[in-house]
């Protein structure tokens, strides 16, 4: 059944097994081709696995089922935004809010579009004066490759062609770093360059619902017959409760967002101070999250400091 192939697939997925929950979200397309959240998911872990080009493909089909749907723009803009479409990206994360206006992660993604878009402008415009990437000069020097095989986890990208042709790019080019910052290997990298304390970003949860049986006409399984009166069916386990000190985190971690989200406006607005009061608040209350920190340096690079 596609339900239970989807399982399988949230299951790799959420394991950091991309290729198996990938394998898993196709076979339970071939069971359900009208199921948009299916192509969602696969798109989630095409993306993951660096495959833009199939990711986006899904992505499409994802808002092509259900043009109403806003996690399917968000999907597009990550495909995008992969691919380097930045201007397709923003405008696929704008279309997202128009159905969700409210949605954080539409808006996060939106902002880091423009940002990275903003900033390759500059680049073309300017190379190497006042639009230059602050952080241009931690790719420069031999250190930077004696650093990446030092350490365990990058030393592993080294192996990786891809992974090598994105870090020469950025050494050529510093303000290209920008359109990599999606990349988690990329900010495992600036992470261990900048000596931050920093995870991967998390990625989003694999959608669980799905299209109701009246909307796609499927026919509905009916229970076996019992001798005895069936209990209700138990609703989806609920997430563990977390300890207080983790309830505190995850507090800190969405007063950061929301500080990063006034500092985003203010920017926009061109109300620098007040912009760097937002981040350097959001950093305070997350040090793993290094787009703060990135986000600040944007500021202080448009302030010429």
């Amino acid at each position: 059944m596609a339900e239970e192939a989807k399982a399988k697939g949230n299951a790799a997925f959420s394991a950091g097994r991309f290729e198996e929950a990938a394998r898993h979200f196709s076979d339970a397309i071939a069971l359900a081709p009208s199921n948009h959240v299916l192509y969602s998911n696969r798109s989630a872990a095409y993306a993951s696995l660096h495959k833009y080009s199939d990711a986006l493909a899904d992505a499409k089909k994802t808002v092509e089922l259900k043009p109403d749907w806003s996690k399917g723009y968000s999907r597009l803009g990550a495909a995008h935004v992969g691919l380097g479409n930045l201007d397709e990206a923003v405008a696929a994360y704008k279309k997202g809010l128009e159905l969700d206006p409210s949605n954080e992660g539409l808006k996060s993604g939106l902002a880091d579009a423009e940002s990275a878009l903003a900033s390759r402008r500059r680049s073309s415009g300017s190379r190497g004066g006042a639009g230059a990437s602050p952080f241009g000069n931690i790719f420069q020097g031999p250190e930077l490759w004696a650093k990446l095989t030092a350490d365990p986890t990058t030393r592993a990208y080294l192996q990786q062609p891809d992974f090598i042709k994105m870090i020469q790019d950025v050494q050529k080019n510093p303000n290209n770093l920008s359109m990599y910052l999606q990349d988690p290997r990329m900010m495992q990298v600036v992470g261990l360059l900048l000596n931050v304390n920093l995870k991967t970003a998390t990625r989003e949860d694999m959608e669980r619902d799905v299209p109701p049986m009246a909307a796609s006409h499927e026919a509905k399984e009916e229970p076996l017959p019992k001798k005895d009166p069936a209990p209700e069916p138990a609703p989806e386990p609920e997430p563990m409760d977390v300890s207080e000190e983790g309830k505190e985190l995850k507090e800190r971690k969405a007063e950061a967002q929301r500080e990063k989200e006034k500092g985003n406006a203010a920017y926009k607005k061109k109300e620098f101070e007040e912009a760097i009061e937002h981040y350097t608040r959001a950093m305070e209350l997350d040090d793993q999250d290094i787009s703060y920190l990135t986000n600040r340096a944007a500021v202080y690079m448009e302030m010429g400091k």
